[in-house]
């Protein structure tokens, strides 16, 4: 018998992986969405979360970007 489970494909660099990783480590347990870590640039996570991943990923980047005084 074969288990089929909806998921979402990530692949992304390694700092982008751990960002994912710790995000979900800071969900409660129900909340938690990665299903799988295929390796350290490879993940199956849950299909609901993609556009919270997204916008993290946004706010990180905004938070992270140089914007030079005028």
């Amino acid at each position: 018998m074969v288990n089929a489970i909806k998921g979402l494909f990530i692949s992304c660099d390694v700092p982008m992986a751990q960002f994912i990783v710790n995000l979900n480590a800071s969900m409660p347990a129900s909340q938690k969405f990665i299903l799988h870590m295929l390796d350290s640039t490879h993940m199956f996570v849950q299909p609901h979360v993609a556009e919270m991943i997204r916008s993290k990923i946004a706010e990180f980047r905004d938070q992270n970007s140089y914007e030079k005084p005028s």
